[in-house]
């Protein structure tokens, strides 16, 4: 009986020496992913030194072998080296299979009770709120807002504007084409013509939206930018109307001190046509800002805006 308790002792303590990692575990310490995998780990020694194959389901065969007088007592010894194995597995599987389940309510469980984290508001685009205060502005001169599609055909881009096949001006307007003649608007005056098409006159609208030329990208300039078309159709309208509708544009965007001119220049749609350019806001007109040069009107106190005129007679008859 010696020689098989002695075999029994030794499963004890290799089953012991195995599972001494599994016997002091701290699930404080431990992340859900080490714990389960401990749990496989625990699987596979639980299988090992209790399955049907392990060294102590064998160790039951050796009852057999000892002396009669003694059976009972080897198998008392045996069994309750079974139930230590057994217990201690257990244990240990139960701490880890709470352990996890609680990370896992953790994890998912939404604390209502815990203080909140006030999410960072949005805004709106520089571009978006420049253009809500200049329609909020022509609005109140009694404009109207049109918007419009962005790709166009080639007779509202340039034909309908007086600006024919093989006009100089198509050239400063190269645009983007599709496959099937279709092209991205050059300028936002291709809403005017649809506008007037639709509604008629008289008319007062504006029409802001990006428009696409093929520009070569640098600070001033780029493929894709914003612009805004400006129209009055009326009896008696001059260019005085329309300085007087720019100057009061400006100055309620930029301030009551911003003055404008406007210069000689051409476009294909207007007659006359005009460039106007309005004070600079950083120097106020002077041309320096801070004892240096301005750099927004590069000296000159002015920054150039646009351009502008009377509708050209051409245009109105395409509509």
């Amino acid at each position: 009986m010696i020689e098989q308790k002695e075999q029994v002792e030794k499963i004890r303590e290799a089953f012991e020496q195995e599972f001494g990692r599994f016997s002091d575990l701290t699930p404080g310490n431990l992340s859900e992913d080490e714990a389960e995998n401990l749990q496989k780990e625990l699987g596979e020694l639980k299988t090992k030194h209790t399955g049907k194959k392990s060294e102590l389901a064998n160790s039951k065969k050796l009852i057999g072998r000892v002396a009669p007088e003694m059976r009972g007592a080897f198998g008392q010894f045996v069994q309750s080296i079974e139930r230590a194995i057994t217990t201690g597995i257990e244990e240990a599987e139960n701490n880890l299979k709470n352990f996890i389940a609680d990370a896992k309510t953790e994890r998912e469980t939404l604390d209502v009770t815990l203080p909140g984290t006030r999410p960072r508001e949005g805004h709106l685009h520089l571009l978006t709120i420049l253009r809500q205060k200049i329609e909020d502005i022509f609005v109140s001169l009694g404009y109207s807002i049109e918007d419009d599609r962005e790709i166009e055909t080639d007779y509202y881009n340039f034909d309908a504007l007086n600006i024919p096949e093989g006009h100089p001006a198509r050239e400063s307007q190269d645009t983007f084409y599709t496959t099937n003649g279709f092209a991205l608007r050059s300028q936002t005056s291709t809403v005017q013509i649809r506008a007037m098409e639709r509604r008629g006159v008289p008319i007062r609208i504006i029409a802001p939206g990006r428009v696409f030329r093929r520009d070569t990208p640098d600070l001033t300039h780029t493929p894709m930018f914003h612009q805004i078309e400006g129209l009055c159709v009326d009896k008696n309208i001059t260019m005085a109307h329309l300085k007087g509708t720019v100057g009061e544009w400006l100055r309620r965007l930029f301030g009551k001190e911003t003055r404008i001119r406007l210069r000689p220049s051409y476009f294909p749609f207007t007659e006359p046509s005009a460039e106007f350019d309005f004070s600079c806001f950083k120097c106020g007109g002077t041309g320096t800002f801070e004892n240096d040069r301005c750099r927004p009107c590069k000296g000159s106190g002015w920054i150039e805006l646009g351009g502008s005129g009377m509708v050209h007679p051409n245009v109105l008859r395409a509509c």
